[in-house]
């Protein structure tokens, strides 16, 4: 009989990894990819709807798109999940396999920062990004307010993109000078791993009059008087308020017992959990990594070699190296990127790449070949 592998979740991560087995094992496999959505986006994709570079249909790349042979990618919304037999529940009914591997993100908790569904308005989703997308054009002045709500979070860099873009779109409107924009952080940094890339980052914000506050997170909000209440007890004044909203790993996660302090702990060197022959890659684990995209590419690209010689025999892949680069959008039409290593040193480092054109064709040959590879466009 053929291995059966299950993934639960088309994102980064469980595209990769169904790309990569059916390139691997083709029909020795049969793959069974579930995820609730019908549509894959990547997240820069949220600011260029956001600020109107795109359309939220133009950047959606429907899943009925991804065909490759072994897989099956079936629109389904997980109910239950059985680490012990391998097996899950959705809305259509109960799938089993060998192998198990959970990658399905970080979900949203608006309800965690009070005043923040009522006051506010978050841009990490696509409709998120739709609202203010709709809102941005009729906002006339005053003060706008970055925050984020919790950490961890993804993208950590993708707040400062907004903040930066917000200024571009702001002084194309002729309205910056009547504009203040403050950013608040929980983080001590923008980018802790790389100070030349937080470096750059503070140049940039203080070149735009765009005022920084690193370890504030944001606590909740007041509608009635808009004000935004930090976890340090201050009072921030707002006319827009444009927030991170807190992560949690999927309540059906949680309710598996795979979940130890919110995220499934797994095996930094091959991201499997404490049951044998279930994984778990990107947002949802905790492995030392950011929340990216990357990150959850390059875990997915473990456990597919991991598998792989499970199934065939062989020696299995190099532990995960927790490599990964993020491209940063600076404003004015320039890109740079940071280059981080979170597991092979007693420490994370990262190297700054300068904005600049090159870099901006860069990220967008890195989308592109994503799409060929996942999508066939």
């Amino acid at each position: 009989m053929k291995a059966r592998v299950l993934i639960l979740g088309a994102g980064f991560g469980g595209l990769e990894l169904a790309t990569s087995l059916s390139e691997g094992l083709g029909e020795e496999v049969d793959v069974t990819l579930i995820d609730k959505g019908d549509s894959f986006v990547f997240g820069y994709s949220k600011l260029d709807v956001m600020f109107g570079r795109e359309t939220a249909e133009a950047v959606r790349l429907p899943y009925a798109e991804f065909s490759k042979p072994g897989v099956r990618l079936l629109r389904e919304t997980v109910l239950a999940i059985d680490p012990e037999a391998r097996s899950v529940t959705t809305d259509a009914g109960v799938h089993e396999g060998d192998f198990l591997v959970v990658a399905l993100g970080a979900d949203y908790d608006m309800e965690a920062t009070p005043g923040l569904a009522e006051g506010g308005n978050e841009f990490y989703s696509v409709a998120g990004a739709e609202r203010l997308a709709e809102l941005l054009p009729e906002f006339s002045g005053g003060r706008v307010v970055i925050g984020v709500c919790g950490a961890p979070f993804k993208c950590p860099p993708a707040p400062s993109e907004a903040a930066l873009l917000l200024h571009d779109y702001l002084s194309d409107r002729g309205l910056r000078d009547d504009c203040e924009i403050s950013f608040l952080m929980p983080l001590p940094s923008p980018v802790p791993p790389s100070p030349e890339t937080s470096r750059a980052l503070l140049e940039a914000f203080s070149d735009r009059d765009i005022a920084f506050y690193p370890g504030v997170r944001t606590h909740s909000l007041d509608p009635a008087r808009n004000v935004v209440l930090t976890d340090n007890g201050d009072e921030v004044p707002y006319d827009l308020f444009l927030g991170v909203p807190k992560h949690r790993a999927p309540d059906v996660v949680i309710e598996s017992g795979m979940a130890a302090d919110g995220y499934v702990p797994v095996a930094s060197e091959t991201l499997e959990t404490r049951f044998p022959g279930v994984y778990a890659v990107g947002d949802v684990a905790a492995v030392g990594v950011p929340k990216a995209g990357v990150f959850a590419e390059g875990a997915a690209r473990v456990v597919a070699e991991s598998l792989i010689a499970r199934i065939r025999g062989g020696e299995g892949p190099s532990a995960y190296g927790g490599l990964g680069s993020c491209y940063i959008e600076f404003g004015s039409g320039q890109v740079g990127r940071v280059d981080v290593d979170f597991l092979s040193g007693p420490k994370p480092t990262g190297t700054f790449n300068e904005p600049s054109g090159a870099l901006v064709a860069e990220k967008e040959h890195f989308g592109s070949s994503r799409r060929a590879r996942w999508f066939g466009r």
